[in-house]
């Protein structure tokens, strides 16, 4: 298997709600963010936690994918220790054949 990481996004804010958990309020810096994407949150250049994403929406609609420079709502599962500054980044799981 290997990784392909699809973009960075910067936590700017944090909401808590009740029946979701954490959301958070981020900036996708480069690249596309899917839905299906896998998430690690990075913080002060440390690996705190990787997951899958839970959520992705916009506006309060639900999206398969937010395109750079765009703002977007964004949880994981089972995750609620996101905090204001943290990067998630997103990523990839691509399987490759082997080579003899």
């Amino acid at each position: 298997k290997k990784e392909l990481v699809t973009g960075p996004v910067e936590v700017r804010d944090i909401y808590k709600l009740s029946q979701v958990g954490t959301v958070a309020d981020a900036y996708v810096t480069e690249g596309k963010v899917h839905r299906t994407d896998r998430a690690r949150v990075v913080r002060d250049g440390i690996v705190v936690h990787t997951a899958d994403i839970n959520a992705l929406e916009r506006y309060k609609d639900d999206v398969k994918e937010v395109a750079a420079n765009f703002e977007c709502g964004i949880s994981l599962v089972n995750f609620n220790d996101i905090q204001v500054g943290d990067i998630l980044e997103t990523f990839t799981e691509i399987e490759v054949q082997q080579k003899l």
